[in-house]
């Protein structure tokens, strides 16, 4: 009976003819089917918020796309915990960031091949047992959105066979990529990664097994992850263990990269003549984090070389555990070791501990470096730099354009540059980040939201351990249930009513919400026009919305006090036409705030000693109390 029921309830929904007029939000009539997402969200706007100013067309384009069955039919699916199992339309008709599933292929690549502009694809057996030959990827995953591909025994067993990536994924957002068993039991043979994951966002490369048991097979990466953006960076476990002879070079590795991480496990372990250079490591890069578990450990006449290693760079930690621990007649050499304008933090546990015949060099390395269980035999220092940051002001202010890098300009601002005839930089206020959509509460009420609920939200999403789905989905929610700062209020939403109920609360009903027009003058020079304060331009209190990378839309909201927030007129510098209409918040309370703040950085001063403006982004918020 009851699914008769549900059968003429959705018979109804799709075949229903009439529709209703909603007045109030944005035209002054608005047809709609009443069951959709956007009829139900116009209904709970015009009751819950009393403002009489016209609304924004804004807030409704972020609503879901669902038409009144899917949205029935997929709210149904997630109350009997089945909404994986059509994930591929639940994605694509409600317009949200899913990772395409990767079917297992069982074909085989016996000749050369040569792949030209692709994405998202699985190789199986690839370059397996190959005899010489060479397989070239050009423009491989280039300048796509959601970029995930995976390699399976690829060159494995192969000899004298020669890989060559061109492009590789770069200037991608969110690229994730698995090579399983890569070059495992080669003999010679190369493989070249040029442009390996240039200027991404969000990249997570993963090599399992790489190089393992190989005999003289080289990898090169040139410019690799070079200007990359955040995101767990690359993997590579079990790197070389068990080698003979095997040369790696890593060049331009990570340089100028914004806070990546690369983790290698097993690097080295147990090789013979393991022969690996890092040239530019985390050269000139913002908080790189680079891990290296078992490094070289009972490995024999191995030669490491690290130059530039995190030279000029903002901060930065790097942890080596077991460092050519149990060796034998290991040679490395560390070249402008961590000679990072602001000071970072550098672990060595088992440094050099019980090997034999090692030859270790430090030469110009910075400070703060921890050496754990350390023998003193075989190891030398050069010019240990001994100064705190502090003590070195003159230098760090001498350079300061390394130290303001990492802070674009114009994305931090005073107070007083909100004046008409200001002329000033602009950053990029452009949205990176995938385009998704609300769910409608009756979905997102059925799925669970928590830390502790990772292994559902996996199985719905279908993501695979360590991948980046799940990492990001972890970072989301740890951010959303971190404990709020002092002062502040905050919850992450997925539903424009969420959102709604959240502003309210803080703000009361009669509430208007804003965003800047468009994103014309990012990167460039504007000039201010017309400058208006928000509620007189009195100190006022807002909330926020920001984005958070999540599978659907995910805003993070918060408000802190002691605020103002303005609506300012953009204008060509030369032509003096309006080019966009910004709005801007300045918080006058900054007490609270870390002092490495790159607010900080960027302006001087530090916690409570200076206000702080910012432009509201595309795609993000501010909800205040509407002007009479």
């Amino acid at each position: 009976m009851l699914n008769l029921c549900t059968f003429l309830f959705l018979s109804f929904l799709h075949f229903s003819s009439f529709s209703v007029s909603f007045g109030g939000v944005g035209d002054s009539s608005v047809s709609e089917n009443p069951f959709t997402p956007k009829a139900s969200l116009i209904r709970y706007w015009n009751k819950e918020i009393r403002s009489e100013i016209p609304k924004t067309h804004f807030l409704l384009s972020k609503v879901s796309p669902l038409t009144a069955v899917d949205s029935a039919s997929f709210s149904k699916l997630a109350a009997q915990n089945d909404l994986a199992s059509r994930l591929p339309s639940f994605c694509s008709s409600a317009k949200l960031f899913c990772f395409p599933d990767l079917s297992p292929s069982l074909e085989k690549h016996p000749k050369d091949v040569n792949f030209a502009v692709y994405a998202n694809r699985n190789f199986t057996n690839y370059g397996t047992d190959r005899l010489a030959g060479v397989d070239s990827f050009k423009n491989y995953s280039e300048d796509n959105n959601i970029i995930v591909d995976s390699f399976r025994r690829y060159s494995r067993d192969s000899s004298g066979h020669k890989d060559q990536f061109s492009s590789y994924a770069s200037e991608s957002n969110v690229v994730d990529q698995s090579f399983n068993t890569y070059g495992g039991a080669a003999t010679g043979g190369s493989g070249n990664f040029n442009n390996y994951n240039r200027e991404v966002n969000n990249p997570n490369l993963q090599f399992t097994s790489y190089s393992d048991d190989s005999n003289g097979r080289g990898q090169k990466f040139t410019r690799y992850t070079e200007n990359a953006n955040s995101g767990n960076g690359q993997s590579f476990s079990s790197y070389g263990k068990n080698g003979n002879g095997v040369p790696n070079d890593f060049s331009s590795y990570g340089k100028g990269a914004n806070v990546v991480g690369s983790g290698f496990s097993g690097y080295g372990e147990s090789a013979n003549g393991a022969n690996d250079t890092f040239t530019s490591y985390g050269f000139d890069s913002n908080v790189p984090q680079n891990s290296f578990k078992s490094y070289g450990d009972g490995g024999s006449a191995a030669v490491d070389n690290f130059s530039s290693y995190r030279d000029q760079s903002n901060v930065g930690d790097d942890s080596f555990q077991s460092y050519a621990k149990n060796s034998n007649g290991e040679k490395v050499d560390f070249n402008n070791y961590g000679q990072s304008f602001n000071e970072g933090t550098d672990k060595f546990t088992g440094y050099g501990q019980e090997a034999v015949g090692q030859s270790i060099g430090f030469k110009i390395y910075g400070r703060n470096t921890t050496f754990k269980d350390y023998n003193k035999k075989g190891v030398t220092f050069g010019r240990y730099n001994n100064e705190s940051s502090a003590e070195t002001g003159v230098q760090v202010k001498a350079s300061g354009n390394a130290v303001n890098k990492w802070v674009e300009p114009g994305k931090f601002f005073r107070e007083k540059m909100l004046k008409r005839g200001t002329v000033m930089p602009m950053p990029d206020i452009r949205d990176k980040m995938p385009e998704r959509s609300f769910l409608p509460r009756t979905i997102i009420s059925k799925l669970p939201f928590s830390f502790s609920k990772i292994g559902e939200l996996k199985q719905i999403f279908h993501a695979g351990d360590n991948s980046t789905l799940e990492t990001i989905m972890l970072d989301a929610l740890k951010e959303c249930e971190r404990a709020p700062s002092p002062g502040e209020t905050k919850r992450c939403v997925g539903s424009a009513e969420d959102m709604i109920d959240f502003a309210t609360s803080v703000l009361g009903r009669n509430v208007e919400v804003r965003t800047t027009e468009n994103v014309n003058g990012s990167k460039q020079n504007i000039k201010i026009g017309t400058v208006r304060g928000v509620n007189g331009g009195k100190v006022t209190k807002s909330v926020s919305c920001h984005q958070s990378l999540y599978p659907y839309l995910l805003y993070y909201c918060h408000s802190v006090p002691k605020v103002r927030v303005y609506e300012a007129d953009i204008l060509d510098p030369n032509s003096r036409e309006k080019i966009n209409h910004g709005v801007a918040i300045c918080h006058l309370d900054t007490s609270s705030w870390s002092s490495s703040h790159g607010a900080f950085l960027a302006l001087g001063s530090g916690p409570g000693r200076t206000e702080v403006c910012h432009w509201i982004f595309e795609n993000d918020m501010t909800w205040a109390i509407a002007d009479s």
